[in-house]
């Protein structure tokens, strides 16, 4: 298995939109050579100053680049874990969707070497498990994931049908949108929580 990665026009689109559309679509990365790959099974969307859980709301390089060009790695560190957000927004407007958990596809056994763990369930289940089952951090921040230079891509895999989809309030934010921004795939045993 293997494709090309999403084009940047896909993450031209509302935060909560591409957030859905990103379920089922595998995050691939390059290490050493070798390819590791997860489907991706939960997502949240974050927007902009008026989001209380959004990275925009504070000044710095963070708010710039979701308010900047999308297709965009944003990494950000948190409780010594490093977390994995695409921009994604409307022509003008910021946004990103965090990728929170994936289904192990490709490389398992690195990953369960990079994670120092063999239950399949906790390797990729939450979003410091994926970066670090699968080698993320910092250094891809503001890299473009529409193109495989960086080792880093997300390409297309399945469509997930909407009566697939289920959604909640976005986890571990102490202030949170009255809109349910999380989402993913019912039934899935990798998905971080139910």
């Amino acid at each position: 298995m293997s494709g090309s990665p999403l084009p940047r026009e896909f993450y031209l689109r509302d935060p909560s939109e591409a957030a859905k559309m990103l379920l089922g679509k595998v995050l691939v990365r390059i290490l050493d050579g070798r390819r590791l790959a997860c489907m991706i099974v939960e997502t949240e969307a974050y927007y902009g100053p008026e989001d209380p859980a959004s990275r925009a709301r504070k000044g710095g390089d963070l708010r710039k680049v979701m308010f900047g060009d999308v297709g965009v790695a944003l990494i950000y560190g948190i409780h010594r874990q490093w977390l994995l957000n695409i921009v994604a927004h409307r022509e003008g407007e910021p946004g990103a969707v965090l990728i929170r958990s994936g289904e192990p596809l490709e490389g398992i056994e690195l990953m369960k070497k990079l994670r120092g763990v063999d239950d399949l369930r906790l390797l990729t289940s939450g979003p410091g498990r994926l970066t670090q089952a699968m080698r993320i951090d910092k250094s891809f921040h503001g890299k473009p994931i529409y193109v495989i230079d960086h080792g880093l891509w997300i390409e297309d895999y399945k469509e997930i049908p909407p009566d697939q989809i289920a959604r909640s309030h976005r986890i571990g934010v102490s202030e949170d949108l009255p809109t349910p921004l999380r989402f993913y795939i019912k039934d899935n045993r990798y998905v971080s929580k139910k």
